[in-house]
């Protein structure tokens, strides 16, 4: 399938309007990997030239809005099938905004955005969403339905947020390290999604690769500090 496939995670800006511009950025890129479009003969010209305006570093607030959902319908017109919108930390903007005081503007910004894409759009086979904030209880999404949610606490995919302790075990093989199990176990083996223990990647990995160097190094917290909690200490 053809796929749009976007990260809020860098729309961290001190104002609406430069958040604003922030997205559109996001979407230059998208639409920029996308540029095979321009001169596709699937498509009419006023199609093409729609597709140019999704080049502009500074289109206009309604082209932004409708900038995912005509991406789908001319990958749906070039390709012959539908396509898949991949979103990922679609919250992130919400956060930055209102520690800066604009979450009003950007709740609208982002709920026109997605309502458009994700709502009554023939040209999408299905959206996939991650972020930290659920779906269902975001007012953002109150146009939208037939979510289905997958947090951490649920069966599905409680695999996928991090290394079983098999792979663990594989990697450290792999790199010579397996004398080392019972020491990452102990610091890194600390999440419960679904049914599964799971380790930090970022830990795991970092560990052995700074054992690669130095056999004798300690273990480190790895993660700390490398996630935002601007909120929290908000609150």
């Amino acid at each position: 399938f053809p796929v749009v496939s976007i990260s809020l995670k860098g729309i961290n800006a001190s104002s609406y309007e430069d958040a604003r511009l922030l997205l559109g950025k996001v979407i230059n890129e998208e639409a920029r990997r996308l540029g095979y479009l321009e001169k596709s003969e699937n498509l009419e010209e006023s199609e093409r030239a729609l597709f140019r305006e999704l080049l502009k570093p500074n289109m206009r607030e309604d082209t932004l809005t409708y900038s995912v959902r005509e991406l789908t319908e001319l990958l749906e017109k070039h390709y012959g099938e539908k396509a898949i919108v991949l979103i990922d930390e679609y919250d992130v903007p919400l956060a930055k905004a209102n520690e800066q005081g604009y979450y009003n503007e950007m709740v609208l910004l982002l709920r026109n955005l997605f309502e458009n894409a994700l709502k009554t759009n023939e040209s999408l086979k299905f959206a996939v969403l991650t972020g930290c904030l659920r779906v269902a209880k975001e007012s953002i999404f109150t146009g939208l339905n037939n979510f289905k949610v997958y947090p951490i606490t649920k069966v599905m995919f409680d695999e996928s947020f991090g290394f079983t302790d098999e792979e663990v075990r594989e990697m450290l093989h792999c790199y010579q390290q397996d004398e080392h199990y019972e020491t990452v176990k102990e610091w890194y083996d600390g999440y419960r999604f679904g049914k599964v223990d799971v380790y930090c990647p970022w830990d795991v990995i970092n560990y052995c690769d700074e054992h690669m160097d130095d056999p004798t190094a300690k273990p480190q917290n790895y993660w700390s500090n490398t996630s935002g909690n601007d909120v929290i200490q908000h609150f």
